[in-house]
């Protein structure tokens, strides 16, 4: 599971092309973390991009 609760963020796909030029299908996945949030009041485990974190978009749950 790839894919940020918050905003969405997921798998993005392209080709990696190497010095000779070999092409090379390629993915990049976000940095996802699983963390407790307050979701609604209640405590719920979510799986949050880090820059979600960074940027304060989600209130952590002690």
């Amino acid at each position: 599971m790839a894919k940020c609760d918050i905003c969405g963020k997921g798998v993005s796909f392209g080709i990696q092309v190497s010095h000779s030029h070999r092409r090379s299908n390629k993915m990049w996945k976000p940095n996802i973390r699983k963390v407790k949030a307050i979701v609604n009041g209640t405590p719920k485990t979510v799986h949050v991009c880090s820059r979600c974190l960074r940027s304060n978009l989600v209130q952590r749950a002690i």
